[in-house]
C-alpha cells in the first residue's frame, strides 16, 4: 500500500459555481482507482488549515475548483507555496485564462480569430449608440472573469443593452461586450504540456428556450443536445481541433482545457478556454473522453501520468 499515490481531491470552494464543483469533485473521486490512489478530499472554504497540515503527507493535489479562487490562479499560487504538486495550469496560465479579455488578446496575438469586443469598466460612462455603432446587434454581454455562462446575457434593444451591462456588473468590476456571431458551437477539451492530444469534438445545441448556451442549459438534465463527435465535416473538424490546441499553448496550459468556438460558414471564432472545466456526470471533457472509448478513470490516469512525467 506504501507506493499509492496520495492525492488530494479539491471541490466546493468560494466562488459562485461551487455548487458544480461539488459535483465535479464527487465525480472524480467516484471514478479515481482506489487500487492505484489513496485519496483524500478537501473543501479549501473550510479545510484550508487542515490541507496546510497534511502538505507533507500528499503526492499530488487534483483541483475542480471552478471560478473565482480556485480556476484563476489563486490557489495555484497557495499550492505552489504549499509545495504540493498539482495537475492543471499553473498560476500565470490560470489567471489568464479566467479574464476572458486577456485570453482574446492572447488569441489574438497568435493569429486566431475572435469577436470583435468593447471593454467597460465601473463608473465609466456608457454611450448605448456608440456601442452598437461597433458591435452591432445583438451584443453578447459577459462579466469579464466568471465562468458557467454566469451574468451573461444577449441583448439587442438600449434599454435592454443597458439593463444587460448593470446585471454583468454586479458580478465583476469590467464587463466585456461582444459582437453576436451566430453559427454553430462546439468545444475541443485538449490533453498534454509538451504533447498535446485533443478529444472528439462536441457541438453544443441548446433547447429552443435558450437563446444561448446558459447556465440552466449547462447543468439542467435535457436543457441542451451534446453531440459527440460533432457532425461538422473532417476539415473543419481538423481546424478546430488545431485551434484549440494553438489556444492550449498561447495560454500556457498544462494537463488539460477546453476551448469553446463557434462555426459561422466557414470561420471558426474562438469564445474562450477553460483550464479546469466541468467534471459532472453532465459534463463535456467526460463525453469527449467517452467518444475517445474512454473512462472518466482512464481520462484521469491519463492526466495525472501526464502531470507527473512531463515538467
Amino acid at each position: 500500500m506504501a507506493n499509492k499515490l496520495r492525492i488530494a481531491v479539491l471541490s466546493g470552494g468560494w466562488s459562485k459555481e461551487r455548487s458544480v464543483s461539488i459535483k465535479s469533485g464527487k465525480a472524480v473521486l467516484g471514478a479515481l482507482d482506489k487500487g492505484k490512489y489513496d485519496i483524500v478530499s478537501f473543501d479549501p472554504k473550510d479545510d484550508l488549515n487542515v490541507l496546510w497540515q497534511q502538505r507533507h503527507a500528499l503526492d499530488l493535489v487534483f483541483n475542480v475548483l471552478h471560478g473565482k479562487y480556485g480556476e484563476d490562479g489563486r490557489i495555484q499560487g497557495l499550492l505552489e507555496v504549499f509545495g504540493i504538486p498539482f495537475v492543471g495550469s499553473g498560476v500565470l496560465s490560470s489567471a489568464m485564462a479566467m479574464n476572458k479579455q486577456i485570453t482574446k488578446e492572447v488569441y489574438k496575438n497568435v493569429g486566431l480569430r475572435v469577436p470583435k469586443d468593447i471593454v467597460l469598466k465601473k463608473g465609466q460612462p456608457i454611450c448605448i449608440n456608440e456601442i452598437k455603432g461597433v458591435l452591432g446587434t445583438p451584443i453578447v454581454i459577459k462579466p469579464v472573469s466568471e465562468g458557467s455562462s454566469i451574468g451573461i446575457s444577449i441583448m439587442e434593444n438600449a434599454r435592454d443593452i443597458r439593463a444587460g451591462i448593470e446585471k454583468a456588473f454586479q458580478f465583476d468590476l469590467e464587463v466585456l461586450l461582444e459582437e453576436y456571431v451566430s453559427g454553430r458551437e462546439i468545444t475541443c477539451a485538449v490533453l498534454g504540456r509538451n504533447h498535446l492530444e485533443t478529444l472528439p469534438l462536441v457541438e453544443i445545441v441548446p433547447k429552443e428556450s435558450h437563446r444561448f448556451f446558459d447556465f440552466d442549459a449547462k447543468y439542467t438534465a435535457g436543457e441542451s443536445q451534446e453531440i459527440c463527435p460533432a457532425q461538422i465535416g473532417s476539415r473543419m473538424e481538423k481546424k478546430a481541433s488545431e485551434m484549440a490546441k494553438n489556444a492550449h499553448q498561447a495560454l500556457q496550459c498544462r494537463d488539460w482545457s477546453r476551448t469553446d468556438m463557434i462555426i459561422n460558414k466557414d470561420m471558426i471564432y474562438l469564445l474562450e478556454t477553460n483550464t479546469i472545466p466541468g467534471m459532472t456526470e453532465m459534463s463535456l471533457v467526460p463525453l469527449a473522453a467517452r467518444g475517445n472509448g474512454w473512462s472518466l478513470g482512464e481520462l484521469l490516469d491519463r492526466m495525472i501520468a501526464t502531470c507527473l512525467a512531463e515538467p
